[in-house]
């Protein structure tokens, strides 16, 4: 085989077979493929894409260029969930102890965020004392005997994709649905779960911001963990304003932590809730998503799933009395309100300025190696729809710094006021399984 024949294949519009797919990954893994031919290969799928096949043989090829997570020894049916990302997304730090809590095993593998704010282990570091430095072995034990236990990504878990994704980032090909899909699913699929949730966002502050586009890359990422065997389900969720009020870690944990209590935001709550009952029925804990979401309900409601969020922290070393008392949690020196200069209704809010703005103050990374402030971040005062007047507050930037002009206007130009109230985005746009 010869990798010029293989491009010049692709570029021609024709289907490669499975050997070809794996003698394009293992020689790219191998280093005996130079970037150069990878680069031509990318941009032929970018413009004459995959059949359903080809993005299932391209994934299942990724998946097995490095180490894969065993879980065998886990009972119970595993349930992954993956967020495509956006701004104030806590949904993991609300349904993994959430699920857990009513019997649905969580073995969650996580990094560290870049971006907007930290991951979902910089979150919980807020938490004093918090480890994800754990062995395979006691995670395993941890989630048998709790149900959920997080533990820090290996590097060696789907190699081929962090070189082809840091290819792609170069070579103007990040944006082709394949090769987002079989990114995605590969780390999923070597993560070991028997089953995935997937929360496809769509709008302003997500990376699909079509929501045509969004549904053809949730129904590729659905097929394709049903075609190598894992059941696996797509919710399309709203991402045209920030989900929830918290931007930034420590703001985030405290934010999850009154949504496990029933007093979260609705939409925060809502999505946890649809989320969470696929993850439920996928399981098998539940015969229909109703009663699934009940069994979640009744265990906010009873306290039974916050309690499931203090075992799992002190399981993990952490300081399980920060859940009762979240006033420990890390706090920024200054807190200054962006207020409005005029009177209106909220028409939008730009996601991705907010999250610029609290990756300014220090909440997230701009590269691998930049330091987060936990404390830091945005709460939001108003969303969509609301009412203001002048002067209120649309928002309180919560920061180790006084001189904050910059990120006020930045915050204050994200808000659109129209004079006339104005319809909500829907929250869930559409729920895909096969």
């Amino acid at each position: 085989m010869r990798m010029v024949d293989l491009i010049e294949k692709k570029r021609n519009g024709h289907e490669h077979t499975k050997e070809e797919i794996d003698f394009i990954i293992n020689g790219y893994t191998e280093d005996s493929i130079p970037e150069y031919q990878i680069s031509a290969w990318a941009m032929s799928i970018y413009f004459q894409g995959m059949t359903e096949g080809e993005t299932a043989h391209l994934t299942n090829a990724i998946v097995h260029s490095g180490e894969t997570i065993d879980l065998s020894e886990i009972n119970g049916i595993k349930v992954d969930k993956h967020s495509t990302g956006g701004v104030g997304d806590t949904t993991t730090l609300v349904l993994a102890p959430l699920v857990a809590s009513v019997g649905v095993p969580v073995a969650k593998m996580s990094g560290r965020g870049l971006g907007h704010t930290g991951g979902t282990i910089d979150k919980l570091e807020a938490i004093s004392g918090f480890n994800v430095e754990i062995t395979n072995e006691e995670f395993i034990k941890l989630v048998n005997k709790n149900q959920v236990a997080v533990i820090g990504q290996t590097d060696n878990l789907t190699p081929a994709d962090k070189k082809l994704y840091g290819l792609r980032d170069v070579t103007a090909t990040v944006n082709s649905i394949p090769l987002i899909a079989s990114s995605i699913m590969s780390k999923k699929l070597a993560s070991g779960a028997n089953a995935i949730v997937l929360d496809v966002k769509t709008g302003a502050g997500a990376f699909m911001k079509d929501l045509t586009e969004t549904k053809k890359l949730a129904q590729s990422m659905v097929r394709i963990g049903n075609n190598l065997g894992r059941k696996t389900a797509a919710i399309i969720s709203d991402m045209s304003q920030p989900l929830g009020f918290a931007v930034g870690n420590a703001l985030e944990v405290r934010e999850a932590i009154d949504t496990l209590q029933g007093k979260g935001p609705n939409d925060l709550t809502e999505l946890c809730l649809t989320l969470g009952s696929h993850m439920v029925l996928l399981a098998e804990k539940a015969p229909t998503l109703e009663e699934a979401r009940t069994l979640l309900q009744d265990a906010i409601s009873s306290g039974k799933a916050l309690q499931h969020f203090k075992t799992f922290i002190e399981a993990q070393s952490g300081d399980p009395s920060y859940v009762d008392n979240p006033e420990k949690l890390p706090t920024a020196s200054f807190k200054i309100d962006v207020k409005a200069i005029k009177s209106g209704y909220v028409a939008a809010i730009e996601a991705d300025k907010i999250g610029t703005a609290a990756m300014l103050l220090g909440a997230g990374r701009a590269t691998k190696t930049s330091m987060i402030d936990l404390a830091v971040g945005i709460e939001l005062r108003k969303k969509t729809g609301d009412k203001v007047s002048k002067d209120d507050s649309l928002a309180t930037i919560h920061a180790n710094k006084e001189n904050v002009q910059e990120i006020i206007e930045m915050i204050r130009a994200s808000y659109t006021l129209a004079e006339q109230s104005v319809s909500l985005a829907p929250l869930i746009y559409d729920v895909i399984t096969e």
